[in-house]
């Protein structure tokens, strides 16, 4: 640690102190609200396409499967980016990587209006993959440049928490938009979806290039005090976590990546399938207008952002990530598979239990990446967390195909959610499996500050 860094961290007396707790309020109202609305922009262009399947379908005569394979490519484009463009990322910052990836994602939405063919509806698909690859582990990443371990699980909650918020916008919207636009130019009502929603995205990352800050050292909104208490902070947390892996090729060859990957291959595979095919689980349960879907989806992900923020928040009080993570997956999936059991017999039951289902497991997200920051760090962090999201999210691809098929092939939807629901469940049995407790000096240094002001 520099002189400096030392002189700040003795001036910050405690890791709770007022100072060091303004600078980081400070940070994050700066960066969290805009990386919020890029995450929404971002949400909103990937899972439109779950709620203009409600009439492009029918109208492109597409089937069940088609939507599937169409809805879950995008993960295949995404899973070959991913890795490159984190590693970008370290290379030439955050500002540059995000602004760009955010103007090409709003480009192909807009591209979206002009599907016509499976053919074109699959490479469309593909290149919002490559074009969104990096945007999410890549915030994770940045996000690790200004804050330290104890501090993260609520900041990574309170971004994720972004997802859920687009749910609550995303839905209403694209069913005014289906419903209110339908016809106008003589284009069909999800044509009108994806170009309103995609013109945003194109501008915000413009924006982007304006607004966003690298690193702490770097940002002129902030004091050479504060950036030196952020600086000493971060260098605290580097060496209470002990040796870490900093080199990318071993990085992926640790198990513990692997072990990471399996974890959350498990939850994507439960919030791709309620991300693609929650809208058409409200439809079967007999809510067929489209802004009615969009409304009770709304209030599904504003229940599941709640849940993202207080789990997030609770974990960093106590100092504990898996349980936090595992236990609400499992809640999750037991949700999941009485939505199956109850759609057909008892709908407005399915529809709490659906809300249930995408509470615990958008829950279990931000907590999960507490476990890989334990043990990586620098450009093996920004390896490790891309191959994690990358390989992980080929659950993406697997969920939404498989329940096409089955929902084509059974006629229920049924089928699918109760194998969505095994998945998941097994998140859990691998979190006790494979991940340790967090160390006693962690868990000790997150219950003190819980006695402080948080960020």
């Amino acid at each position: 640690m520099t002189s400096e860094g030392q002189s700040a961290a003795q001036s910050s007396g405690t890791i709770g102190s007022t100072a060091l707790d303004e600078t980081y309020r400070r940070i994050t109202w700066r960066l969290l609200p805009f990386l919020m609305f890029l995450w929404v922009l971002s949400w909103i262009d990937r899972v439109n396409i779950g709620f203009a399947k409600l009439q492009m379908l029918s109208e492109l005569r597409f089937s069940e499967t088609v939507y599937g394979i169409g809805a879950g490519i995008f993960f295949i484009g995404y899973f070959l980016c991913e890795v490159p463009s984190n590693l970008l990322l370290e290379y030439i910052g955050a500002r540059k990587t995000i602004a760009r990836i955010t103007f090409l994602w709003g480009i192909c939405c807009v591209a979206m209006m002009f599907v016509t063919t499976p053919l074109v509806f699959y490479v469309l698909r593909f290149l919002l993959g490559v074009f969104e690859a990096g945007f999410y582990p890549g915030v994770i990443l940045f996000l690790t440049y200004w804050y330290p371990s104890e501090r993260r699980a609520k900041v990574f909650g309170l971004f994720m928490s972004a997802s859920a918020l687009a749910g609550v916008i995303g839905g209403p919207l694209a069913g005014a938009i289906m419903s209110g636009m339908h016809g106008v130019n003589g284009w069909s009502g999800w044509q009108w979806v994806f170009l309103l929603e995609g013109i945003p995205s194109i501008l915000a990352g413009l924006v982007t290039l304006v607004y966003l800050t690298d690193r702490p050292s770097k940002a002129g909104w902030l004091t050479a005090e504060q950036k030196a208490l952020v600086a000493a902070d971060l260098a605290r947390d580097a060496a209470a976590l002990g040796h870490r892996e900093h080199r990318i090729l071993a990085s992926l060859k640790d198990a513990r990546v692997w072990q990471c990957i399996a974890i959350f291959f498990c939850i994507i595979t439960a919030n791709s399938a309620l991300t693609f095919y929650g809208p058409s689980v409200v439809r079967d349960a007999g809510f067929t207008d489209p802004l009615t879907v969009g409304w009770i989806m709304s209030a599904a992900y504003l229940c599941g952002g709640a849940g993202m923020i207080l789990n997030g928040r609770h974990s960093d009080r106590t100092g504990e990530a898996r349980l936090h993570c595992g236990v609400s997956a499992f809640v999750g999936a037991l949700a999941i598979a009485l939505t199956g059991f109850l759609i057909a017999s008892a709908p407005l039951f399915a529809m709490l239990t659906l809300a249930v289902a995408i509470v615990g497991t958008m829950s279990a997200i931000p907590v999960f990446w507490q476990i890989p920051g334990r043990f990586l760090a620098g450009s093996a962090a920004a390896a490790g967390i891309a191959l994690i999201n990358s390989v992980a999210n080929l659950a993406g691809f697997g969920a939404p195909t498989v329940m096409g098929y089955l929902r084509e092939h059974t006629g229920s939807p049924a089928t699918g959610l109760w194998l969505v629901a095994g998945v998941e469940a097994l998140a859990l049995v691998l979190i006790l499996a494979f991940v340790p407790r967090a160390n006693a000096a962690m868990e000790h240094r997150a219950r003190a500050r819980a006695a402080h002001e948080p960020a």
